[in-house]
């Protein structure tokens, strides 16, 4: 059996991370999505939040599960003996942040390989930063996140704004 983690801080967690969640379901026997709970930015959702959505998302598919992690990814993978690193690929840019941090992956843990999914072209311009700032705007997101992830977001930010005030 081949374990594979998908690690990110999806928050939130959009269609482009669930596309390639469900793809890699496909080829692994099992997926973790991994929500780190500490990511270096400023977060909308707590890890407990960001579980629970991404749970939702991934409700009824039997070969995926969602946990929170934090530390070292390598160091939670071996944790859950995953032997893949499951990162997604939208654009050029990303290619250079992921050839570098799954350099620095292998050398802290060999035996773990990293496998890169291209996103699928209709998800190319999404990021979690994109939904939030439309979000947090008002904007309409319904294309780019499953409808509870959506009403999560405007509620957050009605709270946020309430706060505000």
């Amino acid at each position: 059996m081949v374990r594979a983690l998908y690690p990110g801080s999806f928050d939130p967690i959009h269609n482009g991370h669930i596309d390639i969640a469900l793809r890699a379901a496909r080829v692994f026997d099992e997926v973790i999505v991994g929500v780190y709970d500490l990511p270096k930015k400023k977060l909308v959702f707590n890890v407990q939040e960001r579980v629970k959505l991404a749970q939702q998302a991934f409700e009824g598919v039997t070969n995926i599960r969602v946990a929170p992690f934090s530390g070292f990814t390598v160091d939670y993978a071996r944790q859950v003996g995953a032997l893949v690193l499951v990162r997604g690929l939208r654009v050029f840019s990303d290619f250079e942040f992921e050839f570098r941090m799954g350099l620095a992956n292998k050398r802290l843990a060999p035996e773990i390989e990293t496998v890169s999914i291209m996103t699928d072209d209709r998800h190319v311009a999404l990021s979690s930063s994109t939904v939030r700032e439309i979000a947090e705007l008002g904007g309409d997101v319904t294309s780019m996140v499953p409808d509870f992830v959506g009403a999560a977001l405007k509620a957050r930010y009605a709270e946020l704004n309430a706060l505000e005030k």
